[in-house]
């Protein structure tokens, strides 16, 4: 059974991990008066000892339903053990593990010796944090006349699958299988948890083939763990031909199973294939359960389609005899509030007081909060009264989307009243209050008044964080009060909160608009001097601000200490500066630049193409303009570089030099050519230069390019007009000869 399941998995070898946000794990600090490592050395490892792990990390998913490891009683005994007085005092003295001495060693090692196995896994269970009670599993384990009972195993993996620890889970399977211990499928699905947990979706896979060579066969929640893991990776159709697979091997899904596909359709919005999984559940032998409709019903919400999902209620109460009850109510309100659908979610609201199901104050606060994004604060103040009127105390959150609802309509006034009645209901405004607040002081234009709001931030008893700080400082900024910003940016500094580098760079922008780049200069060395973070794009900024100002000779000096500071300039810092110089008509410089940048590595941009383009053929320089095209395009192919060229050329007003490179541009015969060729013999027409319009039409077609026949329509009268009749004569025959007539 475990060979079929595992010939259909490796017989894709395409399965992609996807790169999300995510956590490494963190390596244990062992105790400090004991080595405690582990007994691998090799944390990398893959647990079938082939290939590398991937590093790829998924988000955290939730999959609780299959992870009791031993028996309810088992369970029930280690919960009466965690009262014991032997368990009490091994848990104290391990949390003083960092004051040990030979006798408190001494002690603990006596303690675990007289410690049962349902005991030491109430230990285990007591920790607070899962590494601690690694640690401690590793150093009992190596302790003289002591070893681990298998329940012990059990239970550390156990809690290790709640964790993103994979590297730990798949130690402590793997000295089982050394020590030749028994596993159960429950193990494996463990340690594919923590797998997922961590991101590592490929290892959580391959501990299918390690079941295989175990020769453990899957049961239902190994399977029901895969079928969920392929669901967080986005693997939908992997994970229905595992259904089917697992269906021919004599494994019957169960509702775990379905509703791990009813998440994955809903996850790629195929809501009517999931709608359909919930009809054929029963006729499979497996109702739905108030999770399978739970997960529908919180797509068709975020989708706004409330009709569908009151047919969904009835059809949840008719078909599967299951009653909407106070949490039906509390999802609905809730996720309909978070998607702004604020008067849906008030209508559910009243049909669950209607059958006298009680509805917290954090239902009222969500559509409270909706209704302040909508910006209808007045509905949102008659949720608050009626609040208040069935004796629900309105906390700080509520009071804090309330503020930061009148201060989106500019309505400040009101919002200082809000802070005066959470004063006197006695809730404290904290940093988040605080900040809507001054956020609406700078939206109106008041980034004084608010800058002394937060100056009298300790007077208040209240504490600004880094967000408060970077409300003030944008909203000085939109007014102009640079220095002022400034200043307030190391006030910033001064308390501990550091700026980002969109921050500073926003700041170093403006002042550089502001023609102050000597200032601009100043503020980002303050910065970097005090421990900011300072990249490519704030050297950059000030770098275009000091070409602005024509001063090369200090944007080159700052493009030196990039490269003292280890901050290598980009593509963007070249083009800059090729830019500045081209203006100045320094192209020696310009040449050797662009020569640094293609030896670096960095690829030309079309934006550094356009550049380097405008500024030679604006001199005139096409020569010099080839040879470092052929250059660039070693590095970057770009098909209308040359097309560029002689459209910037007869902008200018260089018919002859755009003639010059035309042979660049007949290499091939695309269309972008040929409007490219357009363009000069509509330029030589408007020169009054018919004959070299003509030229240029022959050349295309003998390239078996055909030029517009209108165009040469034009060509064919100036040619009359100007005593050409002959090549006139002869352009009208190459287009007959192609199939064009021109008009009499």
């Amino acid at each position: 059974m475990m060979a079929i399941l595992r010939l259909w998995f490796n017989g894709d070898r395409s399965f992609k991990s996807f790169r999300v946000v995510g956590m490494s794990d963190v390596n244990c600090k062992y105790f400090t008066s004991f080595s405690m490592k582990s007994p691998e050395k090799n944390e990398d490892e893959p647990i079938d000892g082939k290939g590398e792990e991937p590093k790829e990390l998924l988000a955290h998913y939730s999959f609780n339903q299959n992870q009791a490891i031993v028996n309810d009683e088992d369970t029930l005994q280690e919960r009466d053990e965690s009262g014991h007085p032997m368990v009490r005092e091994t848990c104290r003295l391990i949390g003083l593990r960092h004051m040990w001495d030979r006798k408190s060693e001494a002690e603990l090692r006596h303690l675990l010796r007289s410690l049962s196995s349902h005991q030491v896994c109430s230990v285990l269970r007591w920790q607070s944090d899962e590494r601690v009670a690694m640690n401690f599993f590793y150093w009992a384990d190596r302790q003289w006349r002591y070893r681990h009972a298998p329940l012990i195993y059990h239970t550390m993996l156990d809690l290790l699958s709640k964790t993103k620890l994979c590297q730990s889970a798949r130690r402590v399977l793997r000295l089982m299988i050394r020590r030749r211990i028994s596993r159960t499928p429950q193990d494996f699905s463990r340690l594919m948890i923590s797998y997922s947990r961590a991101g590592k979706l490929r290892s959580a896979m391959r501990v299918l083939n390690l079941m295989q060579k175990d020769g453990c066969g899957p049961d239902l929640s190994v399977c029901n763990t895969t079928i969920n893991v392929l669901i967080m990776a986005g693997r939908l159709d992997k994970a229905l031909r595992f259904l089917d697979r697992m269906q021919r091997v004599g494994i019957t899904p169960d509702v775990i199973s379905y509703n791990c596909l009813i998440k994955g359709f809903c996850d790629v919005r195929r809501v009517e294939d999931a709608l359909g999984m919930l009809r054929e559940m029963p006729a499979k032998g497996c109702l739905p359960d108030k999770i399978s409709y739970y997960t529908v019903i919180s797509f068709l919400c975020k989708e706004k389609r409330v009709g569908e999902v009151r047919e969904l209620l009835k059809r949840m109460t008719t078909e599967s005899n299951l009653f909407p009850d106070q949490v039906t109510y509390s999802i609905l309100i809730h996720v309909l509030s978070k998607h702004g659908h604020a008067y849906e979610a008030l209508d559910f609201l009243r049909e669950s007081e209607e059958k006298r199901f009680r509805v917290d104050k954090i239902g009222y606060s969500a559509i409270v909060h909706s209704y302040c994004l909508d910006g209808k604060i007045d509905e949102a103040k008659d949720i608050m009264n009626q609040m208040l009127a069935k004796g629900y105390h309105p906390d700080v959150v509520t009071y804090t989307a309330l503020v930061n609802g009148f201060c989106r309509i500019g309505k400040i006034d009101e919002a200082r009243e809000v802070l005066k009645h959470m004063y006197e209901a006695g809730c404290k405004p904290n940093a988040v209050t605080y900040t809507s607040l001054l956020n609406g002081l700078c939206r109106i234009g008041s980034s004084l008044e608010a800058l002394e709001l937060l100056n009298k931030s300790e007077e208040e008893w209240w504490t600004p964080n880094v967000v408060t700080y970077s409300v003030v400082i944008h909203g000085l900024r939109r007014e102009g009060k640079l220095k002022v910003a400034c200043d307030l940016v190391m006030q910033m500094l001064g308390n501990g909160f550091f700026p980002t580098t969109v921050e500073i760079n926003l700041l170093i922008h403006a002042l550089c608009k502001e023609r102050m780049v000597g200032d601009a200069k100043k503020f980002m060395e303050d910065c970097q001097s005090k421990g900011c973070t300072i990249n490519v794009v704030n050297f950059t900024t000030l770098i275009h601000g000091f070409c602005h100002e024509g001063d090369l000779e200090a944007a080159l000096s700052l493009l030196d200490d990039m490269y003292l500071t280890n901050r290598h300039p980009d593509v963007v810092t070249y083009t800059v500066l090729v830019n500045a110089l081209g203006r100045k008509g320094n192209f020696e410089k310009s040449n050797e630049l662009v020569k640094k940048m293609l030896h670096r590595g960095l690829i030309p941009t079309p934006v550094t193409y356009r550049t380097v383009i405008h500024r030679y053929c604006e001199k005139g320089r096409v020569e010099d303009l080839v040879m470092l095209l052929e250059k660039m395009l070693e590095k970057q192919e770009c098909k209308s570089a040359y097309n560029q060229v002689i459209e910037k050329l007869c902008l200018f007003g260089k018919f002859d030099e755009a003639y010059k490179v035309l042979w660049k541009v007949l290499r091939t015969a695309s269309k972008t050519d040929a409007n490219t060729c357009h363009i000069l013999m509509e330029s030589y027409l408007k020169k009054g230069l018919p004959l070299h319009s003509y030229k240029v039409a022959c050349r295309m077609f003998h390239r078996n390019m055909l030029p517009d026949t209108k165009l040469c329509q034009k060509v064919s009268n100036k040619l009359i007009a100007a005593g050409h009749p002959d090549e006139a004569r002869r352009l009208q025959i190459k287009l007959v000869e192609r199939g064009q007539i021109l008009p009499s």
